[in-house]
């Protein structure tokens, strides 16, 4: 049953996602001496970055970070570039201190994919941050998600529901702009996360919500999958929990 939380505010949800796993990364520095984690992007991870950056005794030295998504064909000097976010976000908070492995997503689009993979693939995942998309993906694994693939990063192709999330979150001056394309994290590595925290705020995000935690488990709502994980944790704020059978579970 997934774990899933009902925050007073954006503020407080990315302060509880950012300690829940901080917690996670130091008991993995703890017991293994290095941590490995996946960062998310977006409107939704604002506060949770600022506040895990901000979270003192975590030796980001031992620390390795993947990111889940980039736009194909996208510079990073381009004000949307998700690895320009999290440098700005993530990394320079830190002083440099996180092995960050960015996706570049103006190479090749099949070998970046391949690149990262083989950087990933085997590989203990920590905590996996990330959020849950006006069209119920993960990361951008657009409905019809694909469940089955065991590559870990995959190439794939924006949804018109996406594609204006990203117009209508200020990323792109018109819908024309916004890239048909983006390399992904796949369904099935997320899910090998040790931890997966959803941090998920908005009343635009609420349907989403609740097809992903009360619908079934289809890869026409990509994030239900998350009803599958033995340890994840979904957290809300009001607005984003006012479709759900039980809005105070």
């Amino acid at each position: 049953m997934i774990d899933r939380r009902i925050v007073p505010n954006r503020e407080e949800l990315g302060r509880l996602a950012a300690a829940l796993g901080g917690e996670a990364i130091e008991r993995a520095l703890a017991e293994r001496g290095s941590a490995t984690i996946v960062v998310a992007t977006g409107q939704s991870q604002f506060e949770t970055l600022q506040a895990l950056t901000s979270r003192p005794g975590i030796d980001w030295s031992r620390v390795t970070a993947f990111h889940l998504d980039e736009y194909v064909g996208l510079p990073d000097t381009h004000p949307a570039s998700f690895r320009r976010y999290l440098r700005e976000r993530f990394v320079a908070p830190l002083g440099g201190a996180v092995t960050f492995h960015p996706v570049e997503g103006d190479r090749d689009a099949s070998g970046e994919a391949k690149r990262l993979g083989d950087l990933i693939r085997g590989r203990r995942i920590d905590v996996c941050f990330a959020g849950i998309g006006e069209n119920c993906h993960l990361a951008f694994n657009d409905p019809p998600a694909d469940f089955d693939t065991d590559e870990p990063f995959i190439v794939v192709a924006l949804d018109e529901a996406c594609r204006r999330q990203q117009l209508g979150e200020g990323w792109f001056p018109s819908l024309d702009a916004v890239p048909r394309q983006a390399i992904s994290m796949s369904i099935r590595q997320m899910m090998r996360s040790e931890l997966l925290i959803l941090a998920v705020p908005d009343a635009r995000k609420a349907q989403a919500v609740r097809d992903a935690l009360e619908g079934p488990v289809s890869p026409d709502h990509p994030a239900s999958i998350v009803q599958t994980h033995p340890a994840a944790i979904v957290l809300l704020d009001p607005p984003a929990a006012s479709r759900l059978s039980a809005p105070g579970a």
